[in-house]
């Protein structure tokens, strides 16, 4: 990843310069996966029997 796309990444984020003071660079890349995941339409969900089997 480079410089200009992860500052991108941390704009498309909301995050401010202090915040990324105290944020790493695999945390927001995390953050940004998460995102991106939100709209994302799962055929199943899990439910407690199968945390129970995990």
């Amino acid at each position: 990843m480079t410089t200009p796309l992860f500052l991108l990444r941390c704009k498309q984020l909301g995050l401010s310069m202090t915040e990324l003071d105290l944020l790493t660079i695999g945390i927001i890349n995390d953050m940004f996966t998460e995102r991106e995941n939100d709209d994302f339409d799962y055929c199943e969900y899990g439910n407690q029997a199968d945390m129970d089997l995990f």
